[in-house]
């Protein structure tokens, strides 16, 4: 493995620190003079420092037979991937840097006082504080965050509003129907005129640029079929319940107002993200499905999902179609301020190939694990909070699967910041498990004790002193806390 240049280990992070400690005065009194120019040249010299540190680390994302410079067919495919797949980026280290500052952004402002309604997450102080954001619907496209921070669904076109919660035919949808606005060629942002339940008869085939918004109304998708993302770009999937998912199909169904055809077998997911890049699902209650509630796969990339409420199912999340399919060393995917609650099983997620942002989650259940993969995944976990379940065979928070250790011993699979409850552990591997892969380039995520003001949810119960007597705070359920979560 090459080794970082001498001056950048060892100055790096010094300057980083002190570049920070800087942007603090700045915020808080301003500066300027003497004392501005200096901390320009502490800037300008822990910017050369940490290029030098990021030329190395850049290294890490290479499969391990590409850094021991052996000569593998597998490896040059990963090596051009990112190139060759719309939406990648070539250095997922940067995007990494731009999640952590936007977390400490929205928590210093919080802290000072600037945000009266601020929780310190970056997505929705973007554009709850507003009392009036209803006004301007299209604003939360320039919220996200992560790889799928793009992500602009319709921001750029007209509003269309369901008014008819029926879905009879599904090749000629009625206008007014939700299945009518998602086929159109144009930019749609497509919101809800009441509370309604939506039972798919098949697959709802979304096109490009279109953003279902299910703010101001409590609307479930349920029952049927449910959202398929394939071979489009520019989707927002915000504030639904999805659940009660079944597989549909051998039936024709509309893409596109040109375009109808032959639909095989749905694997019954809420959320299938097929070939599909710049794709954001936000904010949206998902459970009990026949299959996956999010499965992204086949070249899928700049993917967010963030401040969703996870519960009541086997296999959660799938990110990467197969370890055969190389094309997925391209998938780069951020999962941030999630809940995954009661009732999980596994796949939290379970990955292939990519790299996987996993920052300031809160996993309060699973049975077997929580993230897990094969094929040499890098899986980046920071400031999540990992409580285990009672079952003393099941507290390791990760799972190699069918890999044997003497391979999987190189992956780079890192833990920073996480706070593991209840005899939870997390096996490093890599880069990861060495302090090398500490980096210069990036400040590690909010701490998890935080998790609860991200996700806008109450902390487990707390035993408060009041007048000097004690008084048990009240639990508040989950499912009180909902409308929170959703932002409705």
């Amino acid at each position: 493995m090459a080794e970082a240049p001498v001056a950048a280990r060892r100055w790096a992070p010094a300057l980083m620190l002190l570049v920070l400690l800087a942007g603090t005065v700045a915020l808080i009194g301003g500066g300027g003079g003497s004392g501005g120019r200096l901390l320009a040249g502490l800037r300008a010299e822990s910017t050369a420092a940490a290029s030098g540190t990021r030329r190395w680390l850049r290294d890490l994302s290479l499969p391990a037979a590409a850094r021991r410079g052996e000569s593998d067919e597998s490896s040059a495919a990963a090596a051009t991937a990112t190139m060759t797949v719309p939406g990648a980026v070539d250095d997922p280290e940067e995007v990494v840097s731009q999640v952590h500052m936007s977390i400490r952004n929205s928590t210093a402002r919080r802290q000072l006082g600037y945000l009266s309604c601020g929780t310190g997450n970056p997505i929705d102080d973007c554009w709850r504080c507003d009392p009036d954001w209803h006004k301007n619907r299209q604003r939360l496209a320039d919220c996200g965050i992560g790889f799928g921070r793009n992500a602009i669904g319709g921001r750029d076109g007209k509003i269309y509003v369901v008014t008819d919660p029926s879905d009879d035919d599904a090749v000629n949808p009625k206008k007014g129907t939700l299945r009518y606005a998602v086929i159109r060629d144009e930019p749609l942002w497509i919101i809800f005129k009441r509370d309604m339940v939506i039972t798919l008869k098949q697959e709802l085939i979304m096109n490009s640029f279109k953003t279902i918004d299910g703010r101001g109304a409590n609307v479930h998708i349920a029952n049927g079929a449910c959202i398929t993302i394939q071979y489009v770009t520019n989707v927002i999937i915000h504030g639904l319940h999805i659940h009660d998912c079944r597989p549909t199909g051998n039936a024709m169904v509309r893409s596109s107002p040109s375009h109808y055809g032959w639909r095989t077998m749905a694997d019954g997911d809420a959320v299938s993200i097929f070939g599909a890049s710049h794709i954001w699902v936000d904010h949206c209650s998902l459970s009990n499905c026949a299959d996956g509630l999010i499965d992204a796969i086949m070249g899928s990339t700049a993917i967010t999902v963030s401040n969703n409420y996870f519960t009541h199912h086997n296999e959660v999340m799938l990110l990467g179609h197969s370890d055969s399919y190389v094309k997925d060393k391209a998938m780069q995917v951020t999962i941030a301020f999630n809940h995954f609650g009661e009732g999980l099983i596994q796949r939290m997620p379970r990955c292939r190939h990519g790299y996987f942002h996993v920052v300031n989650n809160d996993y309060t259940h699973w049975e077997m694990y929580a993230i897990g993969g094969s094929a040499e995944p890098t899986i980046n976990s920071q400031g999540n909070r990992y409580l285990a379940p009672t079952n003393p065979f099941a507290k390791e928070v990760t799972k190699r699967v069918e890999t044997a250790q003497s391979i999987w011993k190189g992956w780079n699979w890192r833990s920073e910041g996480d706070l593991l409850l209840n005899g939870a552990f997390f096996t490093p591997s890599g880069a990861g498990a060495s302090a090398s892969y500490s980096r210069a380039s990036s400040l590690g995520a909010k701490s998890s004790s935080m998790i609860h003001h991200f996700l806008n949810l109450p902390l487990l119960p707390t035993v408060n002193t009041v007048n000097g007597s004690r008084r048990e705070a009240l639990l508040i359920e989950i499912s009180s806390s909902l409308g929170l979560l959703l932002g409705i």
